[in-house]
């Protein structure tokens, strides 16, 4: 255990130290490699940087990422969410159920919750003052709806955590369906029963709209629909892998922006520049975490923490309830991405061999690292949603989105609870 509490250190002196994370992950590795075990570091640095970023299975990782800057950049993000506006207008909270509606259907073909976050506060912020709602709250639920992007598939960190811990894409996928819909719901849920009961108006004014204005509307969520069955259809019918399915979707979506005549120059540098950025910060990443796994297992670091959680001889919740608290601590302070590429090498065979379905857990691990996307002080939505908002302060947002954070934790322990709501689909298609 003496070596897991100096990489621990390391790791978060580099950390503190404001050393990029892809950089001190990297840098713990070779550190640890160079110190504590007979193998040639520097010549597996270069093997494992080669095997990791040749992997057919992360080429969709730079594919999501594209598909969900076109639509964005092409102006159907905005088209989206003015359709859900006309549909969910009706209900107490109006355009805040709109917020958390889109999030979950850009969510379903964009991947990234940052971009989910980043694309409705766009769209959404200026209808916030046009119709009278409280900003805090407003924008809170656009920084709660955009965590989605991470549980409704396709999920790129659903990708992430099947690569490092080598489980079903398409099983993780589907297993996180239900779960994802079921949040949206409840989020929608909490929007209710606040605009109900609160004293205060949730709404200053909003305008009339008619059923033929509603259907007419239908059309611009066509082509979300053509996309999300195009993309889970063609996994899930064995036509197509993720990667494969990722740049169908890419292809489909330039078909349909051409088609709508909304394609041009602009779009494509502005997508392609944002997919460059996205893609060289998460590939730097696993590239790092891949090898810093590589030292752990090659030193048997891994092993002997297995052994020492099966000596402490606690039941299996017991140990849930540990990891699901050192993840809530561990989100406060680091950024999700980072967080899992840290942790699920070490933690996911403990759990599984503790008796834990790996599509269930990893599914769990996805609520609890949504959370730390709305929790301070590294809340990366929160960050978001605030620099485009670019008024008030971050403080009402972060309030705005803390009950959000708690059904979050209600969620994650239905889970437990009933576990078939991630794995039925998953062990049954």
């Amino acid at each position: 255990m003496d070596l897991v509490i100096i990489s621990i250190v390391i790791l978060l002196l580099l950390l503190f130290l404001s050393v990029p994370v892809a950089s001190t992950i990297a840098g713990v590795g070779i550190i640890i490699g160079y110190f504590f075990s007979d193998f040639p570091v520097f010549e597996a640095v270069g093997e494992i940087t080669w095997s990791a970023s040749t992997d057919f299975l992360l080429l969709s990782i730079p594919l999501f990422v594209l598909l969900g800057e076109i639509l964005l950049h092409s102006g159907i993000a905005k088209n989206i969410y003015f359709a859900l506006h006309k549909w969910l207008s009706w209900l107490p909270g109006g355009l805040l159920h709109a917020n958390i509606a889109s999030s979950s259907i850009f969510s379903s073909i964009s991947g990234s919750s940052v971009a989910t976050a980043a694309t409705i506060t766009t769209v959404a912020m200026p209808q916030s003052e046009k119709y009278g709602y409280k900003s805090g709250f407003f924008a809170g639920t656009i920084a709660a709806g955009g965590t989605l992007g991470i549980l409704i598939p396709p999920s790129i960190n659903l990708i992430v955590y099947g690569f490092l811990t080598n489980t079903s894409i398409p099983k993780l996928f589907i297993a996180g369906l239900v779960p994802g819909i079921l949040l949206a719901l409840l989020f929608m849920l909490f929007i209710l029963f606040v605009s109900v009961t609160s004293k205060n108006e949730t709404i200053i004014k909003e305008e009339k709209i008619t059923w033929k204005d509603r259907f007419i509307a239908l059309k611009e969520l066509i082509p979300i629909f053509i996309l999300f069955v195009l993309i889970m259809g063609s996994i899930y019918s064995g036509f197509a892998t993720p990667t494969e399915s990722a740049a169908l979707g890419v292809l489909a979506t330039i078909i349909i922006i051409t088609v709508k005549g909304l394609l041009n120059l602009e779009v494509l540098k502005k997508s392609i520049k944002g997919t460059l950025r996205t893609t060289g910060m998460i590939m730097f990443i696993i590239i790092a975490a891949n090898f810093l796994n590589f030292v752990l297992v090659s030193i048997g670091l891994t092993d002997d923490l297995s052994y020492f959680i099966e000596d402490l001889e606690v039941s299996k919740y017991t140990m849930l309830l540990v990891i699901t608290i050192l993840f809530i601590i561990l989100g406060l302070f680091i950024e999700t991405l980072s967080l899992m590429v840290i942790t699920i090498p070490i933690v996911a065979p403990v759990m599984i061999a503790l008796g834990f379905d790996g599509v269930w857990f990893g599914i769990y691990l996805i609520i609890l690292i949504e959370m730390a996307l709305i929790t301070p002080p590294v809340g990366l939505n929160l960050y978001v949603v605030q620099g485009i908002r670019n008024k008030g302060n971050i403080v009402e947002v972060m309030k705005g989105a803390f009950p959000f954070v708690l059904i979050m934790l209600a969620m994650a322990g239905l889970l437990v609870i009933f576990p078939e709501i991630s794995l039925y689909l998953a062990n049954n298609l």
